[in-house]
């Protein structure tokens, strides 16, 4: 490529051949820099001018959003770590909550499966609601003629009977209403019974096998209250010879004693028989008491006999202790002890007979298996 060698200016040269004071006047770098710019290069120079203030302007203005978005990005990133650790604790939260769940549900599988038992054994139950409380009305009937025959407890068949009652009254069934009229009837038959007073005469039982300890045996001196109050005072002005010679006296008349006891002899006893006699007596009432509660009017009666065959033999049946025995044992045996129990079997065979019908009906309505 060939090297273009640059030529001189041929105005300067012209300029320069021109005398001084033709020669033109040199103008200042701006100016002539001005001058030699035209009005386009200055409307690009003042475009450019304004592109650079523009662009400085959007320059200093992205550094502002630059920092105004650091500053946002840094508040961020603190919120963000505080919903990291939220979302932790709330994700812990839900794992518990989904643990609670599971058990939850577990229980309620477990309820639902219980109430579907309770459910099938409540309509066995309802389906045989009938003969359930027909089977208990029997097994209460049955204790009521136990009561009965066995000690003649009059109080216990009676409430016995009441409570049968009462079931079918809460069954509210109308083809009860003849089974609770015969139980009604029943229950009238032990309302007229007579009442016996077992507890008054086994409390006066018990008064007199307290009082046997007491009784004085036949044969033993014993002077009555009222004749040492009939003894004579001795007079005022007695002398001691008097006195003395009394005394004497009294003491004589003690070693005879003459009584008419009205019996052909006098059991005499040494200590040791008199024991078990005392014992024997305190046995007999308690054969009686026996008796009474089982009500076995003959025994009751045929010991309470012997009882007194025994204090009016051996023992002094004229002193106060001897004479309150016998009464006692007189009163005792006069009282009533059984009654004429009325039967009571009306109101059982009328339940045995309904639930036998009951059993048949429920048998005709099974349905029948189909042959193979």
């Amino acid at each position: 490529m060939n090297e273009q060698i640059p030529q001189p200016d041929n105005d300067r040269q012209d300029d320069l051949a021109l005398p001084e004071s033709l020669r033109p006047v040199h103008k200042t770098p701006v100016a002539a820099v001005l001058a030699r710019i035209s009005l386009t290069q200055m409307t690009l120079a003042v475009l450019v001018v304004i592109f650079l203030w523009q662009w400085l302007d959007g320059h200093l203005a992205i550094g502002d959003m630059q920092q105004q978005l650091a500053k946002k990005i840094a508040e961020m990133d603190g919120s963000s770590k505080a919903n990291q650790m939220l979302l932790m604790q709330s994700q812990g939260e839900v794992r518990e909550l989904s643990a609670t769940v599971a058990v939850l549900e577990a229980h309620y599988a477990e309820a639902q499966n219980q109430r579907a038992a309770l459910e099938a054994l409540y309509n066995d139950l309802s389906v045989s609601r009938d003969e359930t409380a027909l089977a208990e009305v029997e097994q209460m009937l049955l204790i009521a003629g136990q009561q009965l025959q066995l000690s003649a407890n009059v109080k216990a068949a009676l409430i016995a009977m009441q409570n049968a009652d009462a079931r079918l009254q809460r069954m509210d069934r109308p083809a009860f209403n003849g089974l609770r009229k015969a139980i009604g009837h029943d229950m009238d038959k032990l309302r007229a019974l007579p009442s016996v007073d077992i507890t008054g005469i086994n409390l006066q039982l018990d008064s007199l096998i307290a009082a046997v300890d007491e009784l004085p045996l036949v044969y033993q001196q014993r002077v009555a209250k009222r004749e040492e109050a009939a003894q004579a005072a001795p007079p005022k002005d007695e002398t001691t010879w008097q006195k003395l010679l009394r005394e004497i006296w009294q003491d004589v008349k003690q070693l005879v004693r003459i009584e008419d006891t009205g019996k052909a002899e006098i059991p005499l006893l040494p200590p040791d028989q008199e024991f078990f006699l005392r014992e024997n007596l305190k046995l007999r009432l308690l054969s009686a008491r026996l008796a009474l509660l089982s009500r076995d009017e003959d025994g009751f009666r045929q010991e309470l006999k012997t009882a007194q065959q025994w204090t009016a033999r051996y023992f002094d049946g004229k002193s106060s202790e001897g004479m309150r025995m016998l009464d006692g044992l007189k009163k005792i045996a006069a009282s009533p002890v059984s009654i004429e129990l009325p039967d009571v079997s009306q109101s059982l065979q009328a339940v045995r007979n309904y639930r036998l019908m009951h059993e048949h009906a429920a048998e005709r309505n099974l349905p029948r298996k189909p042959a193979k």
